[in-house]
């Protein structure tokens, strides 16, 4: 093999590892759409059983083999395949594709195959037709961000920690006190905890909306640059740039606990 194809089957496999860990990594998103163009390559999908967790993504650059509409089922599948250990180096990762409803070179799955050609695998895509409706695209109109930033690593640690300390607690409520955005745990009836998220914040939030715990500090934990924009409108957004796409996470409040 020529280094450009080497190089080629490792960017595919790194952008597959990398849309996995974004979406299957939050432990509640099993399928994701995929619309792409020559333009851009997106990415669609919310939790399964509701929609407490929406993502909307981009590729920083436009996948050329991924031209179409068409579903990623089984994410958990694909997760065990890019991490077999024969796939891991050199191997061959490519769109199969057929010719459909009058289309030609619709993907239709991904093909597996080891460096020498004996250790080979298929996984299947979702077609068009199916994932319109099983994947329905929600249409986020965007809201008036009270509160923007860029969280801490530090920030984020005190967040887990302060989730250990409440286990108890499935949502917490964040206020903006003193300039100051702070999170509140559990209620004084039982356990309770509070501390400063972010400093210096710019904006204020005037609704107690409630937040889920877990799937907050699962998308802080997720690799990249981050970005947390909060709404008294009751959404919250968490831009996730991983460096080849970024990923857009969209939280529907809780009105109580």
């Amino acid at each position: 093999c020529s280094s450009d194809l080497i190089n080629t089957r490792k960017i595919m496999r790194d952008y597959l590892l990398d849309l996995v860990e974004h979406t299957h990594g939050l432990g509640c998103i099993d399928a994701v759409k995929i619309t792409g163009t020559d333009e851009k390559t997106s990415i669609d999908g919310m939790e399964e059983g509701g929609r407490s967790v929406i993502v909307q993504g981009n590729f920083a650059t436009p996948i050329t083999d991924f031209i179409g509409t068409f579903g990623m089922p089984n994410l958990s599948n694909l997760k065990t395949l890019l991490n077999i250990s024969e796939y891991r180096e050199d191997a061959k990762i490519t769109i199969n594709t057929q010719d459909r409803n009058g289309e030609k070179n619709v993907p239709v799955g991904l093909h597996f195959e080891n460096k020498s050609g004996d250790f080979k695998n298929d996984y299947r895509f979702m077609v068009s037709e199916i994932v319109s409706e099983k994947l329905k695209t929600v249409k986020f109109k965007g809201a008036n961000w009270n509160v923007e930033f860029e969280p801490t690593v530090a920030s984020i640690q005190r967040l887990r920690m302060q989730s250990q300390a409440n286990p108890d607690a499935e949502t917490f409520q964040c206020k903006t006190e003193d300039g100051n955005l702070v999170f509140y745990f559990g209620d004084h009836s039982t356990h309770a905890g509070n501390f400063v998220f972010h400093s210096d914040i710019v904006g204020t939030l005037k609704k107690e909306w409630h937040w889920p715990v877990k799937h907050i500090i699962n998308i802080l934990n997720l690799a990249g640059d981050k970005v947390i924009r909060i709404s008294d409108d009751g959404a919250t957004e968490i831009s996730v740039n991983s460096g080849l796409a970024t990923y857009n996470y969209i939280l529907p409040a809780r009105s109580n606990a």
